[in-house]
């Protein structure tokens, strides 16, 4: 599958909320109207929020995304990447644009510096991990939220 990475547009908001509602039902989530607002305007807002890319197939197709941003960390003098969501459609997993993102946010953190790119998924999403156990290494961190 040939797609090109590119940045996230204004125009590509219909296509972006389809992926969205794909990723959040991957997880057996939801959130309300307005936070999927917030993270529209975040996306499309200045430097130093979040940031996104697309994964466009030959006939001109959103097929993925991937939202990253960058923060100062207490361990290094330089800001640290944060993969925060990587989808792909299911039509087109497997055929590489996962991994393009990727390498993409990782090509761009290290141009901008950062000392690590680092990411979550869930223990079940085992697809995803084989991906993940080729391009990064799983750190003995637990995570808790409250």
């Amino acid at each position: 599958m040939a797609v090109v990475i590119r940045v996230l547009e204004a125009a590509d908001r219909a296509a972006w909320e389809v992926l969205w509602a794909g990723y959040l039902a991957f997880y057996e989530a939801s959130v309300p109207d307005e936070v999927t607002e917030a993270t529209w305007r975040r996306l499309m807002g200045p430097a130093g929020g979040i940031d996104g890319l697309v994964a466009v197939n030959r006939d001109g197709e959103l097929v993925g995304f991937v939202h990253y941003l960058f923060h100062p960390v207490t361990w290094s003098v330089t800001d640290r990447c944060y993969l925060e969501d990587l989808y792909v459609a299911e039509a087109a997993r497997g055929l590489g644009a996962g991994r393009r993102l990727m390498e993409t946010v990782f090509d761009i953190a290290g141009e901008e510096g950062a000392d690590q790119t680092y990411w979550w998924t869930h223990d079940s999403n085992e697809t995803a991990r084989r991906l993940y156990d080729r391009v990064g290494a799983v750190t003995p961190f637990i995570k808790y939220a409250r």
